[in-house]
């Protein structure tokens, strides 16, 4: 956090001067996650905020700006659908299908009939504000009723122990604290249009299922919600929908100051969650989860200060920014490690918002109209109002960009790239880490590899989330522990889960033309035989481009040991010593090279539950018999001999 100039009035001395002692607290003390909030913060923060509560976007009352958004075709969409709930009746949500996740294991049965519940807030809500003749209101007052009469706003696989739903405690969770942003922000927009019945209900509601158990929490009244001092996206999020709800309908200054002193206090903890790199190891998904309600959270913050308290002025916070870029292998393709879908890519009014606010000349990024009805009701009107971005003057010049290769050193891992101008066509991204990430899969010398924008060899993301999932039974997926990985099967085991199971760097050494990565790997493994596991990874520029990935294995005794490949796509065999991997566009060569032993290829669907329709396969390449020492080199290629197709999967 630090002090930002601008062009508004400045602050009286006194205020002045309590916020440079909170930015002198807040880079020079250590990150105590569990201690309560400091009374003498509050008070700090108290001078710094407005008379009246605030949120994201303007209230329904200033119809020129609502006028310019109906001129935005996925705003004027939103009054015909707003049009079509009216003759829907709200879906309902009976208790038994809440008890579905505890006897099931099965999540998505109750989120989509919630999700059909809630977004009705967010399209009532446009729609009435982009109107304006009340047609909306009372199908919007009607909606809060029922959510208002919900047992409990905690998700059923966040409650599994049933106590929320039978009212012993009253937790916050992801879906609480944004259904509680959502009607905070629907509140200070639709303001007098509401009856002062509905506007009771409202706060009323906030007040017994997000605000007192929260102040009770970081008073130290309370034990507090676990998210509080994790380092994960739940920290985030809850924190900026408590934060954002409290900043949106709180009429007392010294209450919100409240609420403000804790999420600077508390937020510290999501951004150790990245190392001092960058990286994020929950995956590209949840950076977009997470670092986009981080930076929301930050964003109302500054509004609700006059920007004069920035939490992204945080050289944490400015390194985690840039993952979105630094992460890309080509092409607009990103590797899914952890628990990430194949197809994700940074969200585009995120990039927007933070080239724009840090100035880190992301021109392509900042092309983007960040204007939409999309997404949920405080974070379209976060990024469809005028913000501390949109206000920020654009790039003058063009970023270079992360060039041809991202090192992140303390995560270990490295994305690898072409040069520009070149005839080099592979990119790849090369894992060490370890095993017991955020959202971990056991997955320590993974590999994905590019062809032009086609990920042929790859990480196969993430499952389907069931109870399973964040149980003691997650790594039973194959393809969240090891075998779903193109990494190593030794005597027959797979990588173990926890810290100890790391990538320690060997070496590394990049050049223009050559980048090699030596991972020793043999700690991934409980088997007490191994002796040396040596991962090796040497990607070359030259030529259309090459990846030879090696592994040297020593065993005190004669073990079992073999590698894999994984891809979507379709393979056949070349010849005895050669596969190739190809779609419909692109096609990759496989030479094999093995010493010690023979070896035989042996293809497995992998028979998990994916958010796609296809499965992936994963080659095997086994060495035929026991071994004390064995070498397997793969070297990777465009195949040259095969022309490039037109179109695409």
């Amino acid at each position: 956090m630090t002090t930002r100039t601008t062009g508004r009035p400045p602050l009286p001395a006194a205020a002045t001067l309590l916020f440079l002692g909170v930015c002198v607290m807040f880079f020079q003390g250590p990150v105590l996650t569990g201690a309560e909030v400091d009374e003498n913060r509050t008070e700090q923060f108290a001078a710094l905020l407005s008379e009246k509560p605030a949120g994201f976007g303007l209230p329904i009352s200033d119809r020129r700006a609502w006028k310019k958004l109906l001129k935005n075709d996925s705003f004027s969409k939103r009054i015909q659908d707003a049009a079509e709930l009216l003759g829907r009746p709200i879906a309902d949500q009976p208790d038994d299908l809440y008890l579905d996740f505890s006897r099931t294991g099965n999540r998505t049965r109750w989120q989509r009939v919630a999700g059909l519940r809630r977004t009705r807030v967010h399209t009532l809500v446009l729609a009435e504000c982009l109107e304006n003749k009340g047609r909306f209101v009372p199908a919007f007052e009607e909606t809060v009723r029922v959510l208002c009469s919900e047992r409990t706003w905690v998700m059923p696989a966040h409650d599994r122990q049933l106590t929320n739903f039978h009212g012993k405690v009253v937790d916050i969770d992801l879906g609480s604290a944004s259904l509680a942003w959502s009607l905070a922000t629907a509140d200070y927009l639709l303001g007098d249009k509401l009856s002062p019945e509905i506007r009771r209900l409202i706060r009323d509601n906030l007040d017994k299922r997000i605000f007192q158990p929260y102040r009770d929490m970081a008073s130290g009244k309370r034990e507090k919600n676990w998210w509080m001092t994790t380092t994960n996206n739940w920290n985030a999020v809850c924190l900026a929908g408590v934060t954002g709800s409290a900043l949106a309908v709180t009429d007392s200054a010294d209450s919100r100051a409240f609420f403000v002193a804790a999420a600077e206090h508390y937020s510290r903890n999501f951004l150790e969650g990245f190392t001092d790199d960058g990286y994020c190891s929950e995956g590209l998904g949840y950076w977009n989860y997470g670092f986009g309600y981080f930076v929301m959270l930050s964003e109302m913050i500054h509004q609700a200060t006059d920007g004069r308290v920035d939490l992204l002025e945080n050289e944490k916070a400015k390194q985690a920014a840039n993952f979105g870029s630094e992460i890309e292998i080509a092409n607009s393709i990103y590797p899914a490690f952890a628990d990430c879908s194949i197809r994700a890519k940074p969200s585009s009014s995120l990039m927007y918002y933070i080239s724009r606010h840090l100035s880190l000349g992301l021109r392509s990024w900042e092309k983007i109209d960040p204007v939409s009805a999309g997404g949920s009701l405080y974070e379209s009107m976060m990024y469809s109002f005028p913000n501390s971005a949109s206000r920020a003057r654009a790039a003058g010049s063009d970023s270079t960009g992360p060039g041809i290769r991202s090192w992140f050193d303390q995560a270990g891992v490295l994305i690898c790239r072409p040069a520009s101008n070149s005839s080099c066509r592979l990119a790849v991204a090369l894992k060490g880490g370890h095993n017991n990430e955020h959202h971990n899969h056991n997955d320590v010398g993974s590999f994905v590899v590019v062809l032009g924008a086609e990920p042929l060899l790859l990480d196969p993301g993430g499952e389907v989330y069931t109870a399973r999932t964040f149980s003691s039974r997650r790594y039973d997926s194959n393809v969240l522990n090891s075998f779903g990985h193109p990494v190593p099967l030794v005597a027959g085991k797979l990588q173990r889960t926890g810290r100890q199971a790391a990538g320690k760097v060997v070496r590394s050494d990049f050049t223009d033309t050559t980048d090699t990565l030596i991972l020793d790997i043999s700690s991934a493994y409980d088997v007490p035989q191994l002796k040396k596991l040596e991962r090796t990874f040497v990607y070359s520029r030259s030529g259309a481009g090459s990846l030879t990935v090696t592994d040297e294995v020593t065993f005190s005794r004669e073990c079992e040991f073999g590698t894999a490949l994984v891809t979507f796509d379709k393979w056949r065999k070349l010849s005895s010593s050669s596969l190739m991997i190809h779609d419909q566009q692109e096609s990759l060569r496989v030479e094999i090279a093995v010493s010690g032993a023979g070896f035989e290829i042996k293809p497995e669907t992998i028979q998990e539950d994916l958010s796609g329709s296809r499965l992936p396969t994963r080659l095997g390449i086994n060495l035929s018999g026991p071994v004390t020492h064995a070498v397997i080199s793969l070297t990777i290629v465009p195949d040259v001999t095969q022309p490039r197709r037109a179109g695409g999967r």
